[in-house]
C-alpha cells in the first residue's frame, strides 16, 4: 500500500504510509507524520520542541465489509512561541472523535437512506456514535438558520407528547425551511427568536398565524410594521368546533326520538364539503333530511358553507364586502352561536382580509407538522430534545423514499 492510496482512499493528507497489519478480521494501518511538519495548533507556529506521544486508533472506512483503523503516534509539542504543551493537530480526524473525516462523511450518506439503527449495524458500531454523527452535521447545516432574506412567516404549535408538551415552529414561507423552534407554546416561546430576528435585520411583510391572542401580541409587538394574516383553515376549524357544539347541544334540546334519530351520526355530514358527500352511501339525502326538519341548524350549515366563500373574490373590495354582509346576517340571525362568531370575525377583521394583500397562509406549516408527526411516529420518539428540534430543521430538505 502507498502514501498515495492512503491519501485518495482513506483521505490522509500529509502522512506517510509505515505498515498493515491484519488482526481478527480487522486492518490496521500505521502511519507517520513528517518531523518537519510539525506545528503548533494555537498559533500555527513552527518553531516547536517534541514531548512525547500518544497512540491513537481511528475508525475509517471499511474494506469489504472489514472494519478499517488508522494508527498514529500523535506528537505532543512544546510551542517557544505561546509556550503551550499539546498535541499537534490531525489533519484528517477531529479532535476527541474515535473516527475520521472521510468515516464521518460515508456515514452521513448512509444516513440519507438508512436508518440511524440499520447504519450503526452496517457498520459495526454504537447507535450512539452515529447519532452523535448526524447531530453535530446538523448543527453545523442548521443551529444558525440565516435570517436577513426571510420575508413572509407562519407560526404555529405542534404537539410532541403527552401531558400536553407542545413546541413552536417558524417556518419561512419562500423556501419551506423551518427557521426556529422553541420550547412551549405562546409569547415566551419566541422570546429568542425575536432577538435573534431584530439582530438579522430581516424586513418582514407579513406573518401567518391563527387567531390565539398571545400569537397576536407577539408579533405586534415585535413586528410592528409586518401585516398580520389570520389563516382562512383555522378560521373555518373554529367555526366547525363550533358547529359541533351546536349540533350536539340541538340533539341534547330535542324531546322526540324521531328528531334525535335525524340528528345522530350527522355530525361529519356537516363538516365535510359538500363535494365530498359519498353518494354510495346517500350521505346527501340524510344530510338533507337532517336539515328540514331542523331550521336553526341548517342556517348554520349554510352560513359555514357562504363562509367557505370569502377567501375566493376577486379583490379585497369585494371581500370585504361580503365579509360585512356575513356578519350583518349572522348578527340578525338569531343563532346564539352565529352573533358570537360574528363577534369574532368583526374583531379579526382586518387581519383576516389582509390575506388579499399577502396570500399567505400555515399551510405549508401543517404540512410541516405532519411531517414531524410521521417523523416522531417512525422514530418511536426522541430522547434528545436538541437533537429532535435539529431533525425538524433539516425537514425541508428530507427526501423521502420507498427501501426495500
Amino acid at each position: 500500500m502507498s502514501t498515495s492510496l492512503l491519501y485518495h482512499g482513506f483521505g490522509v493528507r500529509g502522512y506517510k504510509y509505515q505498515s498493515t497489519e491484519y488482526k481478527e478480521g480487522m486492518t490496521f494501518f500505521t502511519v507517520t507524520q513528517d518531523r518537519l511538519s510539525l506545528r503548533c495548533s494555537q498559533c500555527n507556529s513552527r518553531d516547536v520542541i517534541c514531548k512525547g506521544t500518544n497512540d491513537r486508533e481511528l475508525r475509517a472506512v471499511p474494506i469489504g465489509g472489514k472494519k478499517v483503523y488508522i494508527h498514529i503516534a500523535v506528537q505532543r509539542i512544546l510551542c517557544l512561541c505561546c509556550g503551550l504543551l499539546r498535541q499537534v493537530k490531525l489533519k484528517f480526524a477531529e479532535e476527541r472523535l474515535s473516527y475520521t473525516r472521510s468515516f464521518e462523511r460515508y456515514a452521513l450518506e448512509l444516513c440519507r437512506c438508512m436508518t440511524i439503527q440499520d447504519v450503526a449495524k452496517h457498520l459495526a458500531i454504537s447507535w450512539d456514535v452515529i447519532k452523535d454523527i448526524q447531530k453535530r452535521h446538523l448543527q453545523r447545516r442548521f443551529c444558525r438558520p440565516r435570517l436577513s432574506d426571510i420575508q413572509n412567516l407562519a407560526i404555529d404549535e405542534i404537539c410532541i407528547g403527552k401531558g400536553h408538551k407542545y413546541v413552536t415552529i417558524v417556518l419561512d414561507l419562500s423556501s419551506g425551511a423551518v427557521v426556529y423552534v422553541g420550547d412551549g407554546k405562546g409569547t415566551d416561546a419566541l422570546k429568542l427568536f425575536w432577538r435573534r430576528l431584530l439582530r438579522s435585520g430581516a424586513q418582514i411583510q407579513a406573518v401567518a398565524i391563527d387567531m390565539s391572542p398571545s400569537y397576536i401580541a407577539a408579533v405586534s409587538e415585535n413586528l410592528p410594521t409586518a401585516a398580520i394574516v389570520f389563516d382562512h383553515f383555522h378560521i373555518i376549524k373554529l367555526f366547525n368546533d363550533k358547529l359541533s357544539d351546536f349540533r350536539r347541544h340541538l340533539y341534547y334540546t330535542l324531546t322526540t326520538e324521531a328528531g334525535k334519530k335525524l340528528l345522530k351520526g350527522t355530525r361529519w355530514l356537516l363538516l365535510k364539503n359538500p363535494e365530498n358527500l359519498d353518494a354510495s352511501k346517500n350521505e346527501q339525502a340524510r344530510l338533507q333530511e337532517a336539515l328540514q326538519v331542523n331550521q336553526p341548524l341548517a342556517i348554520v350549515y349554510y352560513m359555514k358553507e357562504d363562509l367557505r366563500t370569502l377567501w375566493s373574490y376577486p379583490d379585497k373590495v369585494s371581500a370585504e364586502r361580503f365579509l360585512d354582509d356575513w356578519i350583518a346576517r349572522a348578527t340578525v340571525s338569531g343563532i346564539r352561536m352565529l352573533k358570537k362568531f360574528a363577534k369574532t370575525l368583526q374583531n379579526h377583521r382586518s387581519g383576516i382580509l389582509a390575506w388579499y394583500d399577502h396570500c399567505i397562509s400555515t399551510g405549508p406549516l401543517e404540512g410541516t407538522n405532519n411531517k414531524i408527526k410521521t417523523m416522531k411516529r417512525q422514530a418511536y420518539g426522541f430522547r434528545d430534545i436538541e437533537f429532535f428540534k435539529l431533525k425538524i430543521m433539516a425537514l425541508h430538505e428530507t427526501k423521502y423514499a420507498l427501501v426495500g
